[in-house]
C-alpha cells in the first residue's frame, strides 16, 4: 500500500473515532445515517470568492478531506462497530482499489486519490467499493 494510500486510510479511521466519539471532534464533523447510502457527512462550504491559494488549502485541509474520503465507503463499511473489524474491512477494501502512485517522470492516470478513482471507476472493478 503506498504511502499516499496509508495516509488516506489514516483519515479515515480518524474520522470513524470522531463518529464514535473516540477523539475530540473539535472541527465540528456531523455525521449522520443516510439510510440506503449508510453513514455520511456534509462537506463544508467555502465561499466562491476565494482565492484559488484558500481553496487549495480548504480543499487539503481535514475537516474537509476527511468527509470526501468518508463519503466514499459504501454503507456497510460506515456502519461497523468495532475498530478492529473497521480496520480489516478498509484495509481489504482498499486492496481492491487500483493503487498506482504518480512517479516523476511518468503521465499518470490520476492523482491515485480515492477521490479521483471514485470518480473514474474504469480502472477497477464495478463492485470494488461494494465490500
Amino acid at each position: 500500500m503506498s504511502l499516499q494510500r496509508r495516509g488516506e486510510r489514516f483519515i479515515i479511521l480518524q474520522m470513524w473515532k470522531l463518529l464514535h466519539c473516540l477523539s475530540p471532534n473539535d472541527i465540528g464533523v456531523k455525521l449522520q445515517d443516510k439510510s440506503r447510502r449508510g453513514i455520511k457527512d456534509d462537506v463544508p462550504e467555502i465561499k466562491s470568492t476565494s482565492s484559488q491559494h484558500n481553496q487549495s488549502l480548504y480543499d487539503a485541509s481535514f475537516s474537509v478531506l476527511g468527509p470526501c474520503l468518508w463519503n466514499t465507503l459504501p454503507a456497510n463499511l460506515t456502519r461497523v462497530a468495532d475498530f478492529e473489524q473497521i480496520k480489516t474491512q478498509l484495509t481489504n477494501c482498499l486492496f481492491t482499489i487500483p493503487d498506482r502512485p504518480p512517479v516523476a517522470g511518468y503521465t499518470c492516470q490520476n492523482t491515485n486519490s480515492l477521490l479521483d478513482w471514485e470518480k473514474d471507476k474504469s480502472g477497477w472493478s464495478d463492485n470494488a467499493m461494494a465490500h
